[in-house]
């Protein structure tokens, strides 16, 4: 057993003019996470905590959080790496709802807005297969590992100073299904990826893909809609034959 110090940073909108920090001293197993330290502090000292948290296996996404600065999955920052005191905070760059929780309203309204899913190139007779060759999944199947948890957002500086900017996650979906051989929805998703406030306002800093917990690469691939954008727009005005 080790005692470690959280300094959480607590705000309720309805008793509070602005957020403050407060100091919670939990006695902690060596393999525990900063997740189960906060499930502690609810569990044992102050019930009030609010934060989100679901699977505890760094699948749902949903526990992310500023650890000592730092854009984390609260259930994969693991105690023993922080050997002072450990400050916890929101996601940066998102309206603070209570405590821990942010609003994610913008995220999501800009997830839907690059039409996420598939959207099928050709009508299908009736119980028949889509199937794709090795080489063709591996076109996308590391931009399907995103898991929407927002740390690429909190840790984008763009996304910091342009809050218009559609951000890491959502232009990383839209480019998976872009690559996908069985979609024909690229035409529709480019209009929200070539704008301005797409992947243009990118300045390639590189730290979405850094705190990505699950090595999707949003930077690398920003830069690939970037290619492809500027493929479209020769084709469009120096080859129009070229476009189908």
């Amino acid at each position: 057993m080790r005692q470690v110090e959280l300094e959480v940073l607590r705000y309720n909108p309805e008793t509070d003019r602005e957020p403050h920090f407060q100091r919670y001293a939990v006695d902690c197993q060596e393999e525990w996470v900063v997740l189960d330290a906060l499930n502690h502090v609810k569990e044992t000292l102050d019930p009030t905590l609010s934060y989100r948290w679901s699977c505890h296996m760094a699948v749902c996404g949903s526990c992310g959080m500023m650890v000592n600065g730092e854009p984390k999955l609260a259930c994969k920052a693991f105690l023993r790496d922080y050997p002072g005191v450990i400050r916890v905070e929101p996601l940066r760059h998102f309206p603070v709802e209570r405590d821990l929780v942010t609003v994610i309203d913008d995220f999501v309204a800009k997830l839907a807005r690059v039409k996420p899913y598939l959207i099928p190139k050709d009508k299908a007779p009736e119980a028949a297969e889509f199937r794709q060759t090795p080489a063709q999944l591996k076109r996308y199947k590391q931009f399907t590992l995103c898991i929407n948890c927002m740390l690429c957002y909190a840790a984008c500086p763009e996304y910091g100073l342009i809050p218009k900017y559609l951000g890491p996650a959502a232009i990383a979906l839209a480019h998976r299904w872009n690559r996908d051989s069985r979609d024909g929805g690229r035409d529709a998703r480019q209009e929200e990826l070539a704008a301005t406030e797409g992947a243009w306002e990118c300045s390639f800093v590189g730290a979405c893909s850094e705190v990505c917990p699950e090595h999707v690469d949003p930077a690398g691939a920003i830069q690939q809609v970037k290619i492809e954008s500027t493929v479209d727009w020769y084709q469009a005005h120096l080859m129009p034959w070229t476009k189908k």
